[in-house]
């Protein structure tokens, strides 16, 4: 198992076929203002690839983004929202289909309210990962080992968490009801950066 950092793209042969597991990183949590300084991405077969963007960047990267774009390759994402939405303001792509272990979890683990990145892995995998560098400077010159091993461990563990909470949303019948929330996630990252973030458009009120 190895981490690769790569610099405004990801190399021609970096993956494999089949799903591949997306994270980012990002200066802040407002989209339009805080750029995208990396994109995470794994194929599950044990190599996590990192691709940092440089402030003024444009963003093309023709290898990463032909992947991200690629309608027959299902993405897997902790909280898709909000990296469809870095994504796609940042690249131009709508980076789908989508599978998102934290909507499953929400779906399947009724009995908690700990449906984090961290107590997932936990639960479902056994590995307790740490989460110290979530607030740390991603647009700096230079990323410490901590920041990488950070970063990777986002994308790590989702091949292996898809195909247990996939067991559970089986089990519960709810399937059909997390595949409809799924598709509807593109949606909802472009109202998010339409300007309706916070706004329920179906509530009555």
């Amino acid at each position: 198992m190895s981490v690769f950092l790569h610099e405004e793209d990801l190399p021609a042969d970096a993956l494999g076929p089949g799903a591949v597991a997306v994270d980012t990183e990002t200066m802040g949590l407002i989209t339009p203002r805080d750029r995208l300084c990396l994109v995470q991405i794994s194929d599950g077969r044990g190599d996590e690839h990192l691709v940092r963007f440089g402030p003024g960047s444009d963003y093309a990267a023709p290898h990463l983004r032909a992947v991200l774009a690629d309608p027959d390759r299902l993405k897997l994402y902790h909280f898709a929202r909000f990296d469809l939405a870095a994504i796609r303001h940042y690249m131009g792509v709508w980076a789908a289909p989508v599978f998102c272990t934290k909507i499953a979890s929400r779906l399947v683990r009724t009995y908690t309210d700990r449906h984090g990145l961290k107590e997932l892995v936990r639960e479902l995998i056994g590995v307790d990962i740490s989460k110290q560098q979530q607030s740390s400077d991603w647009g700096g010159p230079e990323l410490s080992d901590a920041q990488k091993e950070y970063a990777a461990s986002d994308v790590r563990f989702l091949h292996a968490m898809k195909e247990k909470l996939e067991e559970r949303l089986a089990r519960e019948n709810r399937t059909a009801l997390a595949q409809a929330c799924f598709d509807f996630l593109p949606a909802r990252a472009e109202l998010d950066l339409a300007g309706w973030p916070e706004i329920d458009i179906f509530a009555h009120m």
